[in-house]
């Protein structure tokens, strides 16, 4: 799978997950608001319609207590009591009606309505007892019995029960009233509700759908502008319309873009300006350059019969116009590389054969250890190899300590080259910067035999290859290891950056410092 498409994929996800929140958040909110709603209004409505129904039924009860109940003679038989009771019953439908006297002391007879119904057993022994006790008669309280109920539970199906006793003398009445009616009323009502609830869900969830919609677009093509933006398309724009939060992010992006493709510019236009400086620079250094070299190598061959005070002098000259040329040379590649016209000429190399060559072109031979086996064929760039040689062997040479090891091996389909030191090793603060261009370890001389560019061109030989060579310190404290790593075959990458308009010409090879 590709970058660009896993990009694509995390971006996508993230998209999901932000618009899932804000659904997700607009559910809660609204589950929360029906939910809290519909049990308000079941609440309400259920205490409405129970006290509605106990209130008339209770009121039914008082009175016919007071007519039927209280106008039974002092000592009622089981008839009239029966009778009393079958009339309360029936006058008010819906109840049944349960009546307790006493013709003698601890010999009580009961009436009720309807004997499969109600019976004293289904009366609460709480509610028997609150009914048959006598209250204390005071400023806040004229009667001694009051009109007590409680509701529950026979069976399965709920009931008021309600309990009174008649003042004076009397018998005790009982009312048994089925709220089955009202529970099933409660139940559609419930029903009702919880659907109303269901519906406000699906709502909201389809209300926060087309809010995330239109919050993400904007988000999501800001998103899609800032990844177009990072990707170096400087000139991305939004377009903006409206006059809310989101325009005016737009707009700030559409600023900050602005500024940044100006700088940009800015900085490439002044990139490209020193970068020609210096091409032109040191093609325009050549022809003197040619000349003088010239004539210090006629007096480097007369030093020997020149004046003993002279001679110095006309040695430094042909040292320095040496190291002034090497410099212009590295130049003239560095600018080839940044202006991206450096290319490849490939060949089938032996590696062995390879570094004995540059070590050999240099006298380098005795100071060098070389393990590399005969007949590891790669495809590269014979020169750019031996200009990465030259310095990375150079370098240990020059800055580490001898004798200086070069390994060769084949790793895959990779070409692992390990040039280690016997020196002091690279100081810590030193290591991250060993590649960087002009960069010298001692700030106290500037001025020294190298450019401070050998290394610096070995990585960008090793870049065009599609390898990379990296520094680190011997384990054991003993020197510093380079280690190069380029494809075997460096073929397709050849063909890719082949420029035959290259506008600087190739430089001829040298010993690089």
């Amino acid at each position: 799978m590709s970058t660009a498409v896993r990009r694509s994929l995390l971006a996508g996800l993230r998209w999901t997950s932000l618009r899932l929140r804000l659904v997700v958040v607009f559910a809660l909110v609204a589950l929360t608001a029906a939910v809290s709603a519909s049990g308000i209004a079941y609440w309400l409505n259920r205490e409405a319609v129970l006290t509605r129904t106990q209130d008339a039924a209770l009121g039914d009860f008082r009175q016919e207590m007071q007519t039927r109940a209280a106008s039974l003679p002092p000592r009622p038989s089981k008839e009239d009591l029966q009778t009393a009771a079958v009339q309360m019953a029936s006058s008010s439908p819906g109840y049944s009606v349960l009546l307790i006297d006493e013709r003698d002391p601890g010999k009580p007879i009961v009436g009720n309505s309807d004997l499969d119904t109600f019976t004293r057993s289904n009366v609460p022994p709480s509610l028997q007892k609150q009914v048959s006790k006598k209250q204390p008669v005071k400023a806040g309280n004229k009667y001694e019995y009051h009109l007590f109920w409680q509701r529950t539970s026979i069976r399965g199906t709920p009931y008021l029960v309600a309990g009174t006793k008649i003042i004076g003398g009397g018998p005790t009445g009982y009312m048994l009233k089925s709220l089955d009616q009202e529970r099933q009323d409660l139940s559609s009502l419930a029903w009702s509700l919880g659907i109303a609830t269901a519906l406000a869900l699906v709502g909201s969830a389809l209300l926060a759908q087309a809010a995330a919609t239109t919050v993400l677009r904007p988000v999501q093509r800001l998103g899609d502008a800032a990844r177009k933006l990072g990707e170096g398309k400087l000139d991305t724009r939004l377009v903006v319309s409206g006059t809310d939060e989101l325009a005016d992010l737009s707009r700030t992006f559409n600023k900050t873009a602005g500024s940044l493709e100006k700088k940009v510019a800015d900085m490439s236009a002044r990139e490209e300006a020193s970068r020609r400086f210096v091409a032109d620079m040191s093609h325009e250094l050549r022809t003197p350059l040619t000349a003088i070299t010239a004539v210090a190598e006629v007096l480097e061959e007369e030093a020997d019969s020149l004046d003993p005070m002279i001679a110095p002098a006309v040695h430094l000259v042909v040292s320095e116009t040496r190291r002034l040329n090497d410099l212009v040379e590295n130049l003239m590649e560095v600018t080839r590389f940044d202006a991206g016209t450096a290319r490849l000429v490939l060949d089938d190399v032996d590696v062995a054969d390879q570094v004995t060559a540059c070590i050999d072109a240099r006298a380098w031979l005795d100071a060098v250890d070389l393990d590399a086996e005969r007949g590891m064929m790669v495809r590269l760039d014979p020169r750019r190899l031996d200009v990465i040689l030259a310095n990375l062997i150079g370098n240990a040479l020059k800055h580490g300590g001898s004798p200086v090891r070069v390994s060769v091996r084949i790793e895959g389909e990779e070409l692992v080259i390990e040039v280690r030191d016997h020196g002091p090793g690279i100081p810590e603060d030193v290591l991250p910067h060993v590649f960087d261009r002009f960069y010298k370890a001692s700030a106290s001389r500037p001025r020294s035999e190298g450019s401070g560019l050998g290394l610096s061109i070995a990585m960008e030989n090793a870049h065009i290859h599609n390898g990379d060579i990296t520094a680190r310190n011997s384990p054991d404290g003993d020197g510093a290891i380079f280690v190069l790593r380029l494809p075997r075959d460096a073929e397709a990458l050849g063909r890719d950056t082949e420029d035959h308009d290259a506008p600087i010409p190739d430089h001829q090879e040298d010993d690089p410092t």
